[in-house]
C-alpha cells in the first residue's frame, strides 16, 4: 500500500463514512455466513455486493479528488504531477 503525507478535507466525508460502515456490516455478515456454513452461492452474492459497494466508494473518492485536488493543482501550475498521480491511481484501481 502506498501512503503519502498529504492530507485533504473530504467534501463528502459523512457520506463516505456511512457507506463504509454499511460495507463493514456486510463484511461482518459474510463472516457469520461462513461461520454458520451458509450456502456458498449466497456468500458469493454478498461478496459481490461488497465489491460493488467498495467500487462506488472508490469512484466517489476519485471524483472528489479530481474536482478538488487535481483541479487545484492545475490552477496552481502543478497539474502535470497531479495528472500523473491520478493516472497512477487509475492504473492501480483497474488491475
Amino acid at each position: 500500500m502506498h501512503e503519502t503525507n498529504k492530507t485533504t478535507i473530504q467534501p463528502n466525508k459523512q457520506q463516505l463514512l456511512n457507506r463504509l460502515k454499511r460495507i463493514e456490516g456486510q463484511v461482518r455478515g459474510v463472516h457469520q455466513m461462513v461461520e454458520n456454513d451458509r450456502y456458498c452461492v449466497d456468500i458469493l452474492h454478498q461478496i459481490s455486493a461488497i465489491q460493488s459497494a467498495m467500487n462506488k466508494v472508490s469512484l466517489a473518492l476519485l471524483e472528489d479528488h479530481t474536482h478538488h485536488c487535481v483541479s487545484s493543482a492545475i490552477k496552481g501550475n502543478d497539474g502535470e504531477a497531479a495528472i500523473k498521480e491520478l493516472m497512477d491511481v487509475m492504473k492501480t484501481m483497474t488491475k
